[in-house]
């Protein structure tokens, strides 16, 4: 599978997944032996953690200010919130005059369908002009972990209601073409957004910020970082990032390592610095 592209996590993945299946089968006595159980797994390499630095993060947020949805930014650096998760979001299950955040549902990748019939489009389902939809929007989070619930800070809470007196302005624009769907960050109809577009437009953050390139997951990095630098409990932590028990402590062992002049700079700076317009050179 490597050798024909594939990564080492998705070749680790189906390999799991075959052993799993044959493992099954041998003990309904299907097969005699599980092959997957010789053959070894490829090695997975951890990934490097790039958190951005205190001045990338305030640069980053003044650009957000100026799109759609910018809430969705602020929310990614400050609570290190999966893609799937942010645009999960349900205005249910966020308690403004609370305080709170519950992060429960996660968006899935949308799957087409051609649509076309007899008289085919000749594009791919994704592009054919009557695509049908055939995964639903969002699902559950699966795990006790994944599913919490993360207090919101002033500055956000603020910006959250803006943000929502924002989409009633939206909706009375899309009149009867709106759908009220419930997601906190919508398309200018209601609609879930896409995370192909949310990837799109965090790359055009970061080149309008003057950001090194980063990935969504560095941002996830960011928070996570913040919150082991200010000497934030573990268990706490852990909440925050939705990390599962068994393998929290492996988790924050791999942010030890990110050490030196910037994480220093950050355990001073964060907190209303994050909400401050960077500083002029």
């Amino acid at each position: 599978m490597q050798e024909s592209g594939s990564s080492a996590g998705t070749a680790h993945h189906i390999h799991r997944t075959v052993r799993t299946a044959l493992g099954e089968a041998v003990r309904r006595g299907h097969i005699p032996t599980n092959a997957a159980e010789i053959a070894k797994a490829p090695r997975l390499e951890e990934e490097d953690i790039e958190p951005f630095t205190i001045e990338e993060v305030q640069s980053l947020l003044v650009e957000a200010a100026k799109v759609r949805n910018s809430a969705r930014w602020v929310v990614a650096l400050a609570f290190g919130l999966r893609q799937g998760e942010a645009l999960g979001l349900h205005w249910e299950d966020v308690g403004l005059n609370a305080g709170y955040v519950r992060i429960r549902k996660n968006r899935l990748r949308p799957k087409y369908a051609h649509g076309c019939g007899d008289d085919p489009c000749g594009r791919k389902a994704g592009h054919c002009p009557q695509k049908q939809q055939i995964r639903r929007e969002h699902k559950s989070t699966k795990s006790r972990a994944g599913r919490r619930t993360v207090g919101l800070p002033d500055p956000l809470i603020k910006l959250l209601r803006h943000h929502q007196e924002v989409r009633e302005k939206e909706r009375s624009a899309a009149g009867a073409d709106w759908e009220d769907k419930g997601y906190v960050f919508a398309s200018l109809t209601g609609g879930p957004l896409s995370p192909n577009t949310d990837f799109h437009v965090w790359k055009r953050l970061l080149r309008d910020a003057g950001v090194r390139d980063g990935r969504l997951r560095d941002a996830r990095h960011t928070a996570a970082t913040v919150l082991l630098i200010l000497g934030v409990p573990d268990v706490v932590v852990d909440a925050i990032m939705g990390w599962e028990p068994g393998g929290a402590a492996r988790m924050r062992a791999r942010y030890m390592h990110v050490t030196g002049t910037m994480l220093r700079k950050v355990a001073q700076e964060v907190g209303d610095a994050l909400w401050e317009p960077p500083k002029t050179k």
